[in-house]
Formats: C-alpha cells, sequence, structure tokens
C-alpha cells in the first residue's frame, strides 16, 4: 500500500524537470551610464523627497553654507547630538546645546545612546531616489550601526551629488561594499494585524533628513 508521503514525493519527482532550467536575467544589473559625482537634475531630488515625506520623515533643501543653521532648526530643542568620528565640525557650529562624538574618548553605550532627548546627526553614503532609501556605510561620517539605530531621532545630511536613481547605480557608488551597510527608508515602524501603525520600535522615532545642494 502506498502511504501518503510517498504518493506526494512521487508527483514531486514527476514534475521535477530533468534537465536545468533557464532563468531570465534580462532585468537590470548595473547603471545604464557611467556613474558620475555631478549633482543630480531636479527631478531626481524631486522624486527623492517625495519618497522620503510619503514615509514620513522631515526634508529640508539647503544651499552647503546654510548647513549648520538648518541641523539647529531642525534639532530645535533637543539637548544632546550624538554624532560619528568623521563628522564635520562645522555641520553643528551653530548649535548650542551638548555635542557628544562616538569614540572620544570612549565609543558610547547603547544606554548613552537611549537617553532621552538624544539625537544623532549623521552623513549618508547614497540615496536611492526611487525608493526614498538612505544607504549608510559605517564611513567616518556615519559611524557604526548602533549611532543611527538606538537614538529616537536621527538626522541624516545627504549631499545631492550622492543622489541616484535606482538601487544598481546606489551598489555601483558604495566606496567599500564589503562594509556594514544599514538602509534606512523613513522611520522605524510596523504594523499589527490590525494594520495600526507603531513608530519607534526597531530603531528612531523621527526621521529628519536634510538635502544639501552646492
Amino acid at each position: 500500500m502506498t502511504s501518503a508521503r510517498q504518493e506526494i514525493l512521487a508527483r514531486i519527482r514527476a514534475a521535477r524537470p530533468d534537465g536545468p532550467v533557464p532563468v531570465p536575467r534580462d532585468y537590470r544589473t548595473g547603471p545604464t551610464g557611467v556613474p558620475d559625482r555631478s549633482p543630480p537634475d531636479g527631478a531626481l531630488l524631486d522624486l527623492l523627497v517625495d519618497r522620503l515625506v510619503d514615509y514620513r520623515a522631515t526634508v529640508r533643501r539647503c544651499g552647503s553654507r546654510e548647513v549648520p543653521e538648518a541641523l539647529t532648526d531642525l534639532l530645535g530643542e533637543v539637548p544632546t547630538v550624538v554624532v560619528p568620528p568623521g563628522a564635520p565640525a562645522e555641520w553643528l557650529s551653530a548649535y548650542l546645546g551638548r555635542i557628544r562624538r562616538d569614540g572620544d574618548p570612549e565609543p558610547l553605550t547603547v544606554a548613552d545612546l537611549d537617553t532621552p532627548g538624544v539625537a544623532v546627526v549623521t552623513g549618508c553614503a547614497v540615496a536611492i531616489a526611487q525608493t526614498g532609501t538612505l544607504l549608510l556605510d559605517a564611513a567616518p561620517d556615519q559611524g557604526r550601526r548602533l549611532l543611527s539605530l538606538v537614538p529616537d531621532h536621527h538626522l541624516c545630511v545627504v549631499r545631492a551629488d550622492r543622489v541616484v536613481d535606482g538601487v544598481p547605480e546606489a551598489l555601483a557608488r558604495l566606496a567599500a561594499p564589503q562594509r556594514p551597510i544599514t538602509l534606512v527608508s523613513g522611520p522605524s515602524a510596523t504594523s499589527d494585524i490590525e494594520l495600526n501603525r507603531v513608530e519607534g520600535v526597531h530603531g528612531p522615532r523621527r526621521l529628519d533628513v536634510l538635502v544639501v545642494s552646492g
């Protein structure tokens, strides 16, 4: 007598192809052209901003000389700001609160970063306009993954010349692909079975993005 298990396995073997199965590889696996670092056109930046806002991120655009004032305005009454080791000092030159630089003199702990009223300011390796995604690759201006995942408020500075159209272009732009990569698409959020959205469960509850041109 043939058991149900044997019958099911026999059907699977009969349906399985005898030879290799061709897999289509006509999807795009790289940039459409040679990637350069010239500022993207306005439409690309507009698309990025639109996607970020749709994810409930706060977005502001400014010129390079306006960064200190723009960051200070976005931080508002935040009493303490954490920055990676390589964050430019001029970013927070107008900020009057406490600044803690990771690794100076010791690496900050989870308890340090999880303290109420702490925000983190980082740079960005590359931003994808199509998906509204920010890629952080642990470069000196972005720091350890811990910095952007623990604090409740993340403010990310994105240079306009680091905005690309899609994922293949973004991967081609990474200076060191072997480094750990954090992908950020809006504030941390999740939903239960009744689709009740809850923010801040697995990361920052608030995401501010400063897009810098020029």
